[in-house]
């Protein structure tokens, strides 16, 4: 489904990681990997190192650490807060909705809006299109979208697939109305059909959680996990992200009267080195384009890698000025979006260590 946003606008961009860094050097040895195994799959997948939160450290922590930095320094006002979006698959409960808990802890008046949306790798383009959807409420002054997840919750520490690429992050966008038409392009697609190419089968109402569900089994050696760890169809998933991601950007990028010329940024989710290197060379996207390195130094962490792409690699350029970008999210659902938007310039971007209150 294709839609044009107009009079929006990202202003600011914080990604929140945890100070713990573990590298994968030190790791391996914990996923029965040969000396010899595990350089070729760290070269393959680039890996290096990964920050993972500690187990009282939830995805909400992250977000509001990064929230209070943005109204500390005046970025953000507490009365402007139109709306909390918390984008998240590793909410702090089953119920109440997150977003209504960081509002409580933030003393915010009861006319925010409170939505929490249960989205993984795509969750950060499908929250902006949420919070665009919601500025045209007139009464939001201004919206704040929240991305986090520790996925490291979600894994066994002992899984040699899942564990070396997990991260643990968060992130907080301000989205706003514009005066300028400001076109946003996006096209949103859903795929149930395939919802099983990754999947926590136990721990929610289909599989309850049980002493069973929670027994973990050796799948093969150096794969560890039980029935609330995610499993993943890697072959299913390679090929989504070949075929139908660079077909959608394509079709975007038409859409937008665009060109690989006149997009400075792809923005993408990252889900590895090795499928990023792959989905580039086939949409013909150069390599200084289109960067690669989020996961080689913090991790997978979901919805927040997109962000991270940008706090990490670009903060001067997008504070400066204007740039032509490209942004893709795509995985758990299985559900993929893109946008081609010109971002900037904006008032804060920049990556902080969560500092335990």
């Amino acid at each position: 489904m294709k839609h044009i946003f107009k009079h929006k606008r990202i202003s600011a961009i914080v990604s929140v990681v945890p100070r713990e860094e573990y590298r994968f050097d030190d790791e391996y040895p914990l996923f029965k990997l040969t000396d010899d195994k595990a350089r070729r799959f760290k070269k393959m997948i680039g890996l290096d190192r990964h920050r993972i939160a500690p187990p009282e450290v939830c995805s909400s922590d992250l977000c509001l650490y990064g929230l209070q930095q943005l109204l500390k320094e005046g970025t953000l006002k507490r009365e402007d807060i139109g709306a909390l979006l918390f984008v998240s698959q590793t909410p702090d409960y089953f119920a109440p909705p997150t977003s209504n808990v960081l509002h409580g802890k933030l003393g915010l008046g009861p006319d925010v809006v409170c939505l929490d949306i249960n989205q993984g790798c795509a969750g950060f383009a499908v929250g902006l299109m949420q919070a665009f959807l919601l500025l045209e409420i007139t009464a939001l002054p201004k919206v704040v979208l929240l991305n986090g997840d520790t996925g490291s919750k979600q894994v066994d520490r002992c899984n040699r697939i899942s564990y070396p690429l997990t991260g643990d992050a968060g992130s907080v966008t301000i989205v706003e109305r514009c005066e300028a038409e400001n076109p946003i392009y996006m096209d949103v697609k859903n795929d149930g059909s395939r919802h099983k190419a990754i999947l926590i089968p136990g721990g929610a109402y289909r599989t309850p959680a049980s002493p069973e569900t929670l027994v973990i089994r050796e799948v093969e050696e150096g794969m560890r996990q039980n029935l609330h760890h995610v499993s993943m169809d890697g072959a299913a998933i390679f090929n989504f992200t070949m075929e139908d991601v660079p077909r959608q950007v394509q079709e975007v990028l038409a859409f937008s009267g665009d060109s690989l010329d006149s997009i400075e940024y792809f923005l993408f989710h990252q889900p590895n080195a090795f499928i990023l290197q792959q989905m580039a060379a086939k949409m013909k996207i150069p390599p200084a384009k289109m960067p690669n390195n989020i996961v080689t130094l913090y991790g997978n962490s979901s919805s927040t890698t997109i962000p991270l792409v940008i706090s990490h690699n670009y903060p001067a350029e997008f504070l400066r000025a204007q740039h032509r970008v490209c942004v893709s999210g795509f995985g758990v659902g299985l559900a993929w979006l893109t946008m081609v938007m010109t971002l900037g310039p904006l008032t804060t971007c920049r990556l902080v260590e969560y500092e335990p209150v």
